[in-house]
């Protein structure tokens, strides 16, 4: 059983840089693709972001590439998602997500999520 616990969130204004962490025990962590998604008001649940268990690739969406980083310290059990040049359109709800063998939105594993806010 794997446990995860994100944390960073918070209010920043338009342009501004937040640093998401997912910290996770309970479980093997590197076994696990480890994703962020988001969930904003009256808009779909979003895949954000990706990293694999081994090779450490990685996949963005459209919206965010270029200004967002995910990375993974394994020795830590935290993946990181590391956002600038942030954006009205980006406050949302930021879950993190764990599964194997790569992200899914089914994810057998889930935080709490963390509340990011942007102003203009």
């Amino acid at each position: 059983q794997l446990q995860l616990v994100e944390s960073g969130g918070g209010s920043v204004q338009l342009g501004g840089s937040l640093r998401l962490s997912c910290a996770a025990s309970g479980a093997t962590f590197d076994d696990y693709a480890i994703g962020w998604f988001r969930q904003a008001p009256g808009k779909e649940f979003e895949g954000v972001s990706c990293i694999s268990s081994s090779s450490g690739s990685t996949n963005y969406t459209d919206s965010v590439q270029g200004r967002f980083t995910i990375s993974r310290d394994n020795a830590k059990n935290t993946v990181y998602l590391q956002m600038h040049s942030l954006k009205p359109e980006d406050t949302a709800i930021y879950y993190c997500s764990a599964d194997s063998p790569t992200c899914s939105r089914y994810a057998r594993y889930w935080g709490q999520g963390t509340q990011v806010t942007v102003s203009s």
